[in-house]
């Protein structure tokens, strides 16, 4: 009685054999030192514990179908998600373009030092200090500046576009 080869759990601690020329029935195993070790069975026991590998088969069977099933569902869900962010994102991304054009039309309409201030200041990342050492003057000065240029682009953002 040849046994098929087949796939078992990991945590499958026996192995079943069938010895032709013994005509015996084993079971091995490894024992707590981890030595290998045979026991002889009857053919009922050993009938019996070839069921239980078969159902462990089978459960493994069903559980990669579910495991698979389970990532193609998984797989639409991300494409969709993704989808729906793509288009928000091409929303905003509209959006943020045509403030930020409406943003540095309102700049480009300050006067020279308030709109150099205020480029340094917001999108080169410098701290009153710094742009205050560049132009030779103090930084109370570019604060009063930066301030002052902040205000009249609101006025001018509010009646461009408000």
């Amino acid at each position: 009685m040849k046994r098929p080869k087949r796939k078992r759990k990991n945590d499958n601690p026996y192995i079943l054999e069938f010895n032709e020329e013994e005509q015996k029935y084993n079971i091995l195993f490894n024992d707590y030192k981890g030595v290998l070790r045979k026991i002889h069975v009857s053919k009922d026991v050993f009938l019996a514990m070839d069921r239980f590998e078969l159902d462990d088969v089978s459960e493994l069977n069903e559980f990669s179908r579910h495991i698979e099933h389970l990532n193609i569902i998984e797989n639409d869900f991300v494409l969709y998600k993704r989808t729906l962010v793509k288009e928000k994102l091409i929303g905003d991304i509209v959006e943020r373009l045509i403030d930020f054009e409406k943003l540095w039309e309102s700049i480009n309409r300050l006067s020279e030092v308030q709109r150099r201030r205020i480029i340094k200041y917001y999108f080169e990342d410098k701290n009153e200090y710094e742009i205050a050492r560049e132009e030779g003057v103090s930084q109370q000065s570019v604060h009063i500046g930066l301030k002052k240029g902040l205000s009249k682009l609101k006025e001018i953002l509010k009646s461009l576009y408000f």
